[in-house]
């Protein structure tokens, strides 16, 4: 089997999904996406092209190797969305060339199906209504009713907390909920909100400051008995190094769309391990990545939840299903999903941008 063609395509609401084709009429998925640089990662994957071309796709980890390091600029955002993107195409035209799923080349199952959280943002009634359907994981954000400035009042921080423990309420004290403070709060104003949540016990304080200030993670770290997390912008094994090594997060949040791929992903996970830290895969994205993760939960025996804003209702012909907030395993060959092309028709193409938000004091740029 050779590769012969690699076809992108941008797709609502903002995703970028990959074709790679081959010789023998099997087909790829993969979604080489950085969010609001889908064209970028789009002529990303057109550059990777002429290596790929006439290729065994089955040599997943060489053509990994043949990519990344044969690019005398390594990493970064956009290079390796690309490849992580390009790389559970070819995981996906492997399995699918075996007849197995992904997770059995990765040395099998760990469980039996995979836990989902939902977003809360920042609404009770959500916890209430799908808490009632047997889901036990959330995610929420900060909601001190405007953007965070660096000293933060009081008033912020307990609007904030107020907010939380609203949620808590609403899920009770068996619920799960994980709060994110996005990479937008001050270290100077960090502390002060995790020490006020303290007593409601979120599941994780998500990217409590910016993750490259990984030292300023170390300080937050040791500060509290909450867990740490942090990962959707970090990317590739050596990225995640110093996280682990200074302990700056107990729980990692790698994007198998950003970081390398499916076993890129796997290493990550397994150094993880190592220093008895869990992980959590980031994906506000769309269906193919979701997929990429479960076949990755599915093999690790520290994963805590999974991440999801879209089950692909509308993208795939049989999309996933949640019962009791679990996912069971997929059985299909490769990352065991199916485009239905019917359904996408009406959802090619978008004009998706980060959005550009000002601070209401003074008109400073406010992180997105």
């Amino acid at each position: 089997m050779k590769i012969t063609r690699l076809e992108t395509f941008l797709v609502k609401p903002r995703w970028l999904f990959l074709k790679i084709h081959t010789d023998e009429g099997l087909v790829g998925l993969g979604e080489p996406i950085l969010e609001g640089r889908a064209l970028t990662c789009a002529q990303a994957v057109e550059e990777l092209a002429p290596y790929l071309i006439g290729q065994d796709p089955t040599k997943v980890v060489h053509h990994w190797q043949a990519m990344y390091r044969h690019a005398f600029y390594r990493g970064g955002p956009i290079l390796t969305s690309a490849l992580s993107g390009v790389e559970q195409a070819l995981w996906d035209l492997t399995g699918k060339a075996l007849g197995v799923p992904v997770y059995k080349l990765l040395g099998g199952p760990t469980r039996e199906r995979i836990r989902m959280y939902k977003h809360a943002s920042g609404n009770p009634e959500i916890v209430k209504e799908f808490s009632a359907q047997g889901w036990n994981a959330f995610k929420t954000g900060i909601f001190g009713g405007r953007p965070a400035r660096i000293i933060e009042t009081k008033g912020f921080v307990d609007r904030a907390v107020e907010n939380f423990a609203a949620l808590r309420e609403a899920g009770g004290p068996e619920v799960d909920i994980a709060i994110d403070f996005h990479g937008s709060i001050s270290p100077q104003t960090a502390k002060l909100l995790i020490k006020a949540l303290e007593p409601y016990q979120p599941m994780f304080i998500e990217e409590p400051v910016q993750c490259q200030n990984v030292d300023a993670m170390v300080d937050i770290a040791r500060g509290t008995h909450l867990p740490i997390a942090t990962g959707e912008r970090i990317f590739t094994k050596w990225g995640f190094r110093e996280i682990l090594e200074k302990r700056a997060a107990s729980i990692i949040q790698p994007d198998l769309c950003h970081a390398g791929g499916i076993h890129e992903t796997h290493i990550i996970a397994g150094m993880a391990e190592a220093y008895y830290a869990a992980v959590a895969p980031h994906n506000p994205l769309g269906p193919i990545s979701l997929a990429a993760c479960i076949q990755l939960d599915a093999t690790i025996p520290n994963f805590v939840a999974q991440e999801h804003v879209s089950l692909g209702e509308g993208y795939l012909k049989h999309p996933f299903v949640v019962k009791d907030g679990f996912v069971d395993l997929p059985t299909g060959p490769g990352l065991g999903i199916e485009l239905d092309e019917e359904a996408l028709a009406d959802k090619i193409g978008h004009d998706w941008t980060n959005p550009m938000s000002y601070h209401p004091d003074d008109n400073s740029v406010v992180d997105w």
